[in-house]
């Protein structure tokens, strides 16, 4: 298999596998016009399997809504063909509307124009409001 380099954009390294289109779909991926690449499935020598997804433009990339998916991701940025830096994420205290909660009595399931707030607890993303756990 045979993906260009990317001249200027994000490569997004080390997702767990079987995450890729999770964060494609948090991150509004489809909505760019540039090229984008899902490699699911590639050989990790440090977990045997991971995915990739490379961006082909510098565009403005939550890295809090990557750390809430999965912390162990690497963004590496790419410009004029060159790597620049490698971020290496960390889980954020507090994400916003990345997730729903899925407690049909929260308070968020009753008032839709509510925020979806849920706030790191040991290591875990619990609703502000009622305290269920993101699966």
């Amino acid at each position: 298999m045979n993906i260009d380099c990317i001249e200027n954009g994000y490569v997004i390294d080390h997702i767990k596998a079987g995450n890729a289109m999770e964060i494609y779909n948090i991150l509004n991926l489809s909505l760019l016009e540039c090229q984008v690449a899902l490699i699911t499935n590639a050989k990790s020598k440090k977990t045997g399997k991971k995915d990739i997804i490379k961006i082909g433009e510098l565009i403005d990339l939550d890295l809090n809504k990557l750390a809430a998916i999965d912390p162990d991701i690497t963004v590496n940025v790419v410009k004029n063909n060159k790597l620049i830096e490698k971020k290496k994420i960390e889980m954020p205290n507090e994400i916003v509307n990345v997730y729903k909660c899925m407690n049909p009595r929260c308070i968020t399931s009753i008032e839709g124009d509510l925020d979806h707030v849920f706030v790191l607890v040991n290591g875990v993303y619990r609703c502000r409001y009622c305290e269920t756990r993101i699966k």
